[in-house]
């Protein structure tokens, strides 16, 4: 199965209010451009502590899925 008809499948599964959710955060990655982007990288870097990156990314780590390539 591709990465898009895992995605596809995952949002079939959704009940009405995530799939508003999916799709809203969808829309709002088409309409940012690359140097949107990188402005608001630029504007927010630096806005956690250490300790909050840590900790976030410890958060990341912990509970996204991780696919190894061979």
């Amino acid at each position: 199965m591709s990465r898009l008809e895992s995605i596809v499948e995952d949002l079939k599964s959704l009940p009405p209010s995530g799939l508003e959710v999916a799709a809203g955060l969808v829309h709002q990655l088409k309409r940012i451009s690359e140097e949107d982007r990188q402005t608001v990288l630029a504007q927010t870097f630096g806005s956690l502590s250490p300790e909050d990156a840590d900790a976030m990314e410890k958060a990341i780590e912990e509970g996204c899925e991780k696919i190894e390539s061979e």
